[in-house]
């Protein structure tokens, strides 16, 4: 049965080596609704927030996420609020956050601040769980999230750190939808390393993900287990992709494609 397609977004994990700028101009001439964003404050500056959200505006491109905040033990990171800041400059819809600060009660007060900072600046602060994270399972995420106790933090569902962790997308009917602000989609086969191979984990999510259909994830049913129309980051982070189609507008192309055809078949 074929699915109408929601809003589908380029991630930025499709095109790791290509700046920001050079990413939302993909996702443009590859005929992309929607496109992620890469913040690094290393090279991010104003031209880039300006070139990012003129490009993006002018070609009436949504920026659905910023990522990523990724939490580690210590005191707050000023990167971390400007990521918001930045994202909110850009017109993003959401900002994405992971975790390996391994102190619970510290990840809940770092997110309760990062999830205020961004409903301030008019996001969703979005919380991924994954096996190479401090956040490995569903429950955690969701334990988590109401330790952190604000209402702006939604949940992120990668279909590949769901089947990976041992999630399936019943678990999902026990969730509150407005947790769900958007989702991750790509495939991969229906088993992987064992969550206790940590760098076989990492190596499989940065490099081995398959095109809508090409694997065994259940992706039908965890659309159905959505909410309805919830928008789609496409982050099909693939080695053969990027060799496949070095040509970051291309690339985005051929992703667009596929996953059309998952959605028209």
């Amino acid at each position: 049965m074929a699915h109408t397609a929601p809003l589908l977004s380029l991630a930025a994990g499709v095109l790791p080596e290509f700046s920001p700028e050079q990413t939302v101009a993909a996702a443009i001439d590859g005929g992309w609704p929607a496109t992620g964003i890469w913040y690094d404050p290393a090279t991010w500056t104003a031209a880039t927030t300006i070139e990012v959200r003129d490009r993006a505006a002018d070609a009436g491109v949504a920026i659905l996420d910023i990522e990523v905040i990724w939490l580690k033990p210590g005191d707050d990171d000023p990167a971390h609020f400007a990521a918001i800041d930045a994202g909110a400059a850009i017109g993003a819809q959401n900002v994405l956050i992971v975790s390996s600060e391994d102190d619970p009660r510290r990840a809940a007060d770092k997110l309760h601040r990062l999830g205020n900072h961004a409903a301030a600046a008019g996001l969703r602060a979005c919380l991924e769980f994954a096996a190479f994270t401090t956040v490995g399972s569903l429950e955690r995420a969701l334990a988590l999230l109401d330790a952190a106790d604000c209402d702006n933090l939604g949940l992120l569902i990668d279909p590949l750190h769901l089947a990976r962790t041992g999630g399936t997308p019943a678990m999902l009917a026990a969730v509150a939808p407005r947790r769900f602000p958007y989702a991750q989609f790509c495939d991969a086969p229906a088993h992987g390393p064992p969550p206790s191979d940590v760098g076989a984990i990492i190596h499989e999510a940065l490099d081995l993900r398959l095109m809508p259909g090409d694997g065994a994830l259940p992706l039908a049913e965890l659309l159905a287990a959505l909410p309805p129309a919830t928008p789609l980051s496409v982050e099909l982070r693939s080695a053969a992709l990027r060799a496949d189609y070095p040509d970051a507008a291309n690339r985005a192309r051929a992703l667009l494609a596929a996953t059309r055809r998952w959605f028209e078949r």
